[in-house]
């Protein structure tokens, strides 16, 4: 008995494996139309594919099949694989014709007419079926993202997740043919905390929009920003800010190439040496504190109460490890702020209202430049330089094939009249040369 027992008991644990490994092997349905790993991002970036127009929909599709060749290689490859029969339980044989009514009819009945309407309709389903379904097949993560252009108008486009900001700029001045110019640039906003942001070019865009909530009204602005780069433009405005304002006028271009290279081309970046009083915006507050503060390369530090500047007597304020700085929006208003020229610390995920967040305050609208170009480079270092010469080189190289083509047609074609430049895909104008400085220090150049 004992062992009839036993018997039963692995019969039973047989068959339970069995009907867990029959379980396993249920495929999960399939989502609606929304790719999985989307739920967590905005609606107002994200875009769903059943509102694409046609147009937008083929571009996506296009690019779905340029990027998935290889897959589609190789299911096409495993499907011309002949697989042998199997032996299998006999069914028994179909009926013969003899059998058959004659209203009856092995064939499947004809379709119904459709309306136009529904064809179309039809066609897109098919298309986004096709889409989510090449999506599945990539082990790369894509989105669907939604760019608002500085004219109003918005564009769908498509990125991965090893796609930089860069890449995402190339592309977009590729299909809007936009001027070419290093102040474009992908530009965050957030309507909560009312803050905005350059996005660096070295940024990976899809890991910067997964710490966005669904429900947020976050957006990505394609637009030029002369500050973006204005380090490398005028350098003497931040590593010599305190020399008299005539002579930083006067600064020609040799004198600032000096000041790059002694302080980007070195061993270590040096970080400007910036300090002075800003306002402080208490935690849980609309009150707002002067304080000393002093810029470093690893944060920014501030002088308590009775104490010196001697580093000794420093408090720590603030480390740029894990935070990145803002623009604060119309700040007077929403948080009794002394002036509009803001600035805010905070983590990326964190996208409310928060006591982590720190806001900072200026006097007036080049100080706010100075301090946030200077905590991006204290930030970043050495590539923000390496980002500002591969933003420059492909701009040279994408102005050089541009005006290639237009001297081309230029000669083929009668003259026209010269185009206005648009951001929504409207033809460059050929840039003026730059004027040659003439001017220079009054005084011997001294180093920083």
């Amino acid at each position: 008995m004992e062992d009839i027992d036993a018997m039963f008991s692995d019969l039973l644990g047989e068959m339970d494996i069995l009907a867990q490994s029959l379980q396993a092997e249920i495929e999960p349905p399939e989502p609606d139309f929304e790719p999985p790993g989307l739920k967590a991002f905005s609606p107002s970036v994200f875009v769903s594919l059943n509102n694409l127009a046609d147009n937008d929909l083929d571009s996506l599709m296009a690019d779905l099949v340029a990027d998935l060749g290889l897959v589609e290689d190789e299911m096409t490859a495993d499907k011309g694989i002949l697989i042998p029969p199997q032996e299998g339980p006999q069914f028994p044989a179909p009926p013969s014709l003899g059998t058959i009514k004659p209203s009856e009819s092995l064939l499947p009945a004809a379709p119904k007419p459709s309306l136009p309407e529904e064809a179309e309709a039809k066609d897109k389903a098919d298309k986004i079926k096709l889409a989510l379904e090449k999506l599945k097949e990539a082990k790369i993560r894509k989105l669907v993202i939604k760019v608002v252009m500085n004219d109003g108008s918005s564009k769908a486009l498509m990125v991965d997740e090893k796609q930089t900001v860069r890449d995402v700029l190339d592309s977009l001045l590729e299909k809007t043919h936009c001027q070419a110019s290093i102040d474009w640039t992908l530009y965050e906003t957030n309507p909560i905390l009312q803050i905005e942001r350059v996005l660096e070019d070295h940024e990976f865009l899809v890991e910067g929009l997964s710490a966005w909530t669904r429900d947020s009204e976050n957006k990505i602005l394609f637009l030029e920003r002369p500050d973006k780069y204005a380090v490398f433009k005028d350098p003497q405005n931040f590593y010599i800010w305190k020399k008299n304002k005539q002579l930083l006028k006067d600064v020609n271009q040799k004198e600032k190439e000096v000041l790059l290279t002694e302080n980007f081309c070195g061993p270590s970046v040096i970080v400007p040496d910036l300090e002075g009083i800003l306002y402080l915006k208490e935690d849980g507050k609309k009150s707002w504190k002067r304080r000393y503060f002093l810029l470093r390369a690893s944060g920014i530090y501030y002088v308590p109460k009775g104490k010196t500047k001697t580093s000794c007597d420093l408090a720590s304020f603030i480390q740029f490890d894990n935070v990145n700085v803002y623009y604060g929006v119309d700040y007077k208003n929403k948080h009794k702020a002394p002036t509009d020229f803001c600035f805010v610390l905070k983590h990326p995920q964190i996208q409310k209202d928060s006591n982590y967040i720190k806001y900072l305050c200026c006097e007036d609208k080049p100080t706010l430049g100075l301090w946030v170009t200077s905590i991006r480079i204290a930030k970043y270092g050495v590539t923000l330089y390496d980002n500002h010469k591969a933003a420059l080189c492909r701009t040279t190289s994408s102005y050089s094939s541009w005006t290639n083509r237009a001297a081309s047609n230029q000669s083929a074609q009668p003259r026209s009249p010269n185009v206005a430049v648009k951001a929504n895909g409207a033809a460059p104008q050929t840039a003026p040369p730059p004027k040659p400085a003439t001017t220079r220090f009054n005084e011997p150049s001294k180093k920083v």
